[in-house]
């Protein structure tokens, strides 16, 4: 997410993926788009770290997450790579392999495309949960870029456009 000149030096990164100034917005989302975590890190920072920081920020909901049920399955888009999260996690919390797995989200191959006689960009259900919930975030005028001068504040604000919309729909119903 683009920065604009009111953000702070510490809280600004480069991405060269992107080729942008700011700073990125991870997301860990349900199966219906609505996040259970929220996190803000510099955009030079790789997808992997920001992750593993979210994560990491929210450990305790794991740690007390009884063994006996089934494990939760994180899907990853293939930007990530799920051996450096899994060796890294468990530095942090040796256990947590056993109450989480990875999956890597489908991705169609050239010829599944010619075979359903499409090509360029086909979307595919599991990933447009997430894309979803960054349009969501989008309608948010404060969102649109990078207000804040603290990472801290950016993820506050992050979550409160999520409560805005949470509390409309309980509203709506």
């Amino acid at each position: 997410m683009k920065n604009t000149c009111s953000a702070s030096i510490e809280s600004k990164g480069f991405c060269h993926y992107k080729s942008t100034n700011g700073i990125k917005r991870h997301l860990a989302v349900d199966t219906l788009g609505f996040p259970f975590f929220t996190h803000c890190t510099k955009a030079s920072l790789a997808d992997d770290w920001g992750m593993i920081e979210m994560l990491e920020k929210n450990i305790d909901y794991f740690k007390t997450k009884p063994l006996n049920i089934p494990k939760i399955t994180i899907l990853l888009e293939h930007g990530y790579h799920p051996e450096k999260l899994t060796r890294e996690l468990e530095k942090i919390y040796p256990q947590i392999m056993e109450k989480i797995r990875f999956e890597l989200s489908p991705k169609l191959s050239r010829t599944e495309k010619q075979q359903q006689g499409k090509s360029g960009f086909v979307p595919i259900a599991p990933r447009w949960v997430i894309q979803r919930s960054n349009a969501w975030m989008e309608r948010c005028k404060s969102l649109v870029k990078n207000f804040e001068r603290t990472l801290a504040h950016a993820t506050a604000k992050l979550n409160l456009c999520f409560i805005r919309l949470l509390l409309k729909r309980l509203a709506a119903n």
